[in-house]
């Protein structure tokens, strides 16, 4: 029997039982549990895949209809008894189910456990680390935009965003949301086990396969470096903004301490005049001090606008390539998964076969009690049927990493969203602050003396940056 003429039902069933078989341990009691039980007189279950139409290893999604999916969003809520932050909620609002409902990170890491269990062979982005102690408020809010980023994605997969613990975590609102995730896997197999087409997945999968997946896995790898390497310019370009804009603050702050030493400083009394042979009888001094008071005002709003183009900066563009990076690195995981998991043990199940073989062939030649021989050919039999099934799973395994290698290309336009919002950021941005700044302009005419008492601002200074004096 050859992988493509074995039936879909014996392929069911021995499918759950292949991993301990391949370890000399078969369970029937977990194989049956693991067989979903599928008839023709009723429809599947609206979390079974279906059988798509045309190519079904084609993609036809664009990042658009991605998107469109669903936007779910994740605040902070912390909860407080005494003086110190004991644990952290979450609410997690999904615009396509319409809900909102709280949830903590461990919810968040069965949920993420669920997943692999339904999806061994998809892109299952990786969870933030827990929480360690002393973690500071940094910490709590970088964790926020990781679980959001993780939601996101998985929310926007086509797969995963059919099935049913997706909508018990984005809308379940009862008390024991891990509970009613755990349930609704309990009798339930992986994608292999529900989909119509795992068992001919061979038929659909190019010739070369192994080849485009060595290339892919690199071409991904070069991708997500270059990435990251966008990623911690565009987080220091955002950093300097913010940095920029608590410089510009305290400068502002500094002009008017200067004004109030001016006041304050050398008679203690802001009525009582300077005397006029330090002056020369100039009103300089006093324009001064009233000036710098006013200036410290335009300057806090120039740090306002510095601030306000960083953080978009870190919403817009930094989070986004967060985003990129995240689906990337899901992705190298997937491959990793690959070869250490389905592919491993067909190897490793192919060996034992093999060994059973000599073992059989040795006994054939010693003579040995008959009921000795039925058991290792009967132990034969069944390791032929988990090498069967390793089989099915690895080309099954293949077809869906085929799959995911369409949606990271599908994400790559994604660059242009990100480049346009970095590059509308440095346009808003500068055009505001460059409007304080032509506001500001006016005011420092007050400061200067110019010939014949007319105070004016000094001009620019010449391109070569000579003084003509």
């Amino acid at each position: 029997m050859t992988g493509r003429t074995m039936d879909q039902q014996q392929a069911a069933a021995v499918a759950a039982a292949a991993e301990a078989a391949a370890d000399g341990e078969a369970d029937p009691a977990a194989a049956e549990l693991q067989t979903p039980q599928v008839t023709e007189d009723r429809d599947p279950e609206p979390s079974r895949m279906q059988m798509p139409r045309g190519n079904p290893l084609l993609l036809s999604y664009t990042l658009q209809e991605l998107l469109a999916r669903d936007t779910v969003q994740v605040e902070l809520i912390p909860e407080k008894k005494g003086l110190f932050l004991k644990h952290v909620e979450y609410e997690v609002s999904s615009q396509r189910f319409k809900s909102s409902v709280y949830r903590r990170y461990n919810d968040f890491v069965v949920f993420h456990d669920m997943l692999l269990h339904r999806f061994p062979y998809r892109m299952v982005p990786a969870l933030p680390p827990k929480r360690m102690l002393g973690a500071d408020r940094e910490f709590i809010e970088a964790r926020r935009r990781a679980l959001k980023r993780f939601i996101n994605l998985v929310a926007r997969h086509p797969p995963f965003s059919e099935d049913v613990i997706l909508k018990l975590f984005l809308s379940f609102s009862g008390s024991d949301v891990q509970n009613k995730l755990k349930e609704s896997a309990q009798f339930v197999g992986d994608e292999f086990m529900n989909c119509k087409l795992a068992t001919r997945a061979k038929d659909f999968l190019p010739a070369d396969i192994q080849t485009q997946f060595a290339v892919s896995r690199e071409l991904i790898r070069n991708i997500y470096n270059g990435f990251y390497k966008l990623r911690d310019r565009a987080e220091r370009i955002a950093s300097r903004a913010i940095d920029n804009a608590a410089d510009l603050l305290i400068f502002g702050k500094e002009l008017r301490q200067v004004a109030l030493q001016v006041q304050w400083g050398a008679l203690g009394s802001d009525t009582t005049p300077l005397p006029s042979w330090a002056t020369l009888n100039s009103s300089t001094w006093g324009a001064l001090k009233q000036a710098l008071k006013g200036l410290s005002v335009e300057f806090a709003l120039l740090a306002d606008k510095a601030a306000q183009q960083g953080k978009q900066e870190e919403n817009d563009v930094v989070e986004k390539l967060n985003l990129f990076l995240d689906l990337l690195q899901s992705y190298k995981d997937l491959c990793e998964r690959h070869e250490r998991g389905v592919l491993h043990k067909h190897q490793r199940a192919l060996h034992k076969y093999s060994l059973m073989k000599r073992q059989m062939m040795s006994a054939a030649v010693q003579n040995r009690e008959p009921e000795s021989v039925e058991q290792l050919e009967s132990r034969i039999v069944e390791q032929e049927n988990a090498i069967q099934t390793m089989e099915l799973r690895n080309y099954f395994s293949l077809y869906c990493l085929h799959q995911e290698t369409q949606l990271i290309h599908v994400y790559l336009p994604l660059t242009s969203h990100i480049l346009g919002a970095f590059v509308n950021s440095q346009i808003q941005g500068h055009k505001e602050m460059s409007k304080v700044w032509n506001d500001l302009k006016p005011k420092l005419s007050c400061l200067f003396a110019g010939p014949h008492s007319a105070l004016t601002p000094p001009r620019s200074p010449p391109e070569d940056g000579v003084c003509p004096h």
